[in-house]
């Protein structure tokens, strides 16, 4: 059996949870709690006011991301900014091909440490030219940008009270308030 296998299996066993293969590491997430599903929800908002759910690009939650890093990785962002046409490219395992990704977003749960430390990797390695971390175990919000050989070059860590611009590359001019991200997404 191969990973690709196992993690496929444990998908029809365990459904609603996260299985992933990140640096040809399975890991298997338990369901987010409803404070994690009520964040995503308010996250999408600003996005779809902006209009980048249209002919251009669509917001979509939990859409499965295939990786370069292994024969067999790939990841499922809590929320993503994807080109329109990403269903031309298709790359497997019902995942796309990362370069039709403008954005990713992870909302943090029990896996924390996975969100802020082996996708960072794992999202950089796949060109992925922004990535959101909504920290709730910190209380802050992590945004990466300006791809890099060695990763992302900019890592800015935004607290309450401050807003985030988001770089025109996602499509639109987003900004986000950090402490209604963070109100919303309190266990």
């Amino acid at each position: 059996m191969t990973l690709l296998d196992a993690a496929n299996e444990l998908m029809d066993r365990l459904p609603g949870w996260r299985v992933e293969i990140i640096g040809g590491v399975l890991t298997v997430t338990p369901l987010p709690d409803a404070s994690h599903a009520v964040t995503l929800t308010d996250l999408m908002l600003p996005f779809l006011t902006a209009g980048l759910h249209g002919q251009e690009t669509k917001v979509i939650q939990g859409i499965g991301l295939w990786l370069p890093n292994g024969p067999e990785d790939y990841a499922i962002p809590d929320l993503s900014i994807v080109d329109a046409d990403y269903k031309e490219h298709p790359r497997g395992n019902n995942c796309y091909d990362p370069a039709v990704f403008r954005l990713v977003v992870e909302v943090t749960s029990s896996n924390h440490n996975n969100d802020l430390r082996n996708k960072v990797v794992a999202y950089a390695q796949a060109m992925i030219p922004v990535y959101v971390i909504v920290n709730r175990k910190h209380g802050r919000v992590h945004l990466l940008t300006d791809l890099a050989d060695s990763g992302y070059d900019r890592h800015r860590i935004y607290a309450p009270g401050e807003k985030i611009t988001l770089p025109g590359s996602i499509g639109a001019e987003v900004t986000l308030d950090v402490a209604a991200i963070l109100a919303i997404g309190r266990h």
